[in-house]
């Protein structure tokens, strides 16, 4: 499906509107929704590792003072200890900013890099898309449902030793881009997330054994001209599964990525 991706040029006063009635609308749904939240957490680990990863902390990026990638870590640090060892019971639903509160200056929080409109620049608080993306990768490697996602609009930078389809990040922004995760499973799960020696660690473990293995695999990756001038990215996510007692196997669509390119990927593609 064709999407119109042109930037939308919009006033201080319509962007600082909007953001106040998304802020709004994401505190009367947590406070008047109906979720069943995950609060607690345990430092005691549940038996079964069903997902795991590991994203480098320090990446050179073009243009990036790295003093934001070593605030993004002290960023991390004190989101990891307010999610580690949460426990997503049976009916629950997991939320991202809701367990780790507002990334304010007061609470330790220092200026990261944060992308916002295609450019990025220092902020509060930044770089903790980093674990949004960790943990968004690893729950679509089990059974959890994931019911709140937002997708990057803009593809920042070039590929540079990129493990990861594109586009199966999540990003977030306080409040109101959240990323939200929900139990309809039997069984009790467990998010654990760290900041390691050089990686951002994380897994989801359980109270029961994996009883399906999950791949997730790209389809129809193309980059286009557009006909006002820019370039765009496009590609569909799907998992493969595979049940371990029975071999029974078959595909789940997961989501379709429309992105706005800030780079000319004809160009740096030729060059590699």
């Amino acid at each position: 499906m064709n999407q119109d991706l042109r930037p939308r040029q919009r006033s201080q006063l319509r962007r600082a509107a909007g953001t106040a009635f998304y802020t709004a609308k994401r505190y009367v749904q947590w406070y008047t929704g109906g979720y069943r939240f995950a609060r607690e957490q345990s430092a005691d680990e549940l038996p079964w590792r069903a997902a795991s990863h590991h994203t480098p902390l320090l990446r050179k990026l073009k243009d990036v003072d790295m003093q934001y990638q070593y605030n993004k870590i002290i960023n991390l640090r004190l989101a990891c200890a307010r999610l580690d060892g949460l426990l997503l019971k049976p009916g629950q639903t997991f939320s991202y900013w809701k367990c780790i509160g507002n990334p304010a200056r007061r609470k330790g929080y220092v200026d990261g890099m944060v992308l916002y409109c295609g450019t990025f620049g220092p902020g509060v608080g930044g770089g903790l898309c980093q674990l949004s993306n960790l943990i968004y990768w690893m729950t679509l490697h089990t059974p959890l449902t994931v019911t709140e996602r937002y997708r990057h609009s803009y593809d920042v930078f070039p590929d540079a030793n990129r493990t990861q389809p594109f586009g199966s990040g999540a990003t977030c922004v306080y409040p109101y881009r959240d990323l939200m995760v929900r139990n309809d499973t039997p069984d009790t799960w467990q998010l654990r997330v760290k900041v390691g020696d050089r990686d951002l660690e994380g897994e989801w473990r359980c109270t029961a054994a994996p009883r399906v293995e999950y791949e997730i695999v790209e389809r129809e990756h193309r980059f286009a001209r557009e006909y006002w001038g820019g370039f765009s990215r496009h590609n569909q996510l799907w998992r493969q599964c595979r049940d371990l007692t029975t071999g029974q196997q078959w595909e789940e669509y997961i989501t379709e990525n429309h992105a706005l390119t800030m780079y000319a990927p004809f160009l740096d593609r030729a060059k590699q």
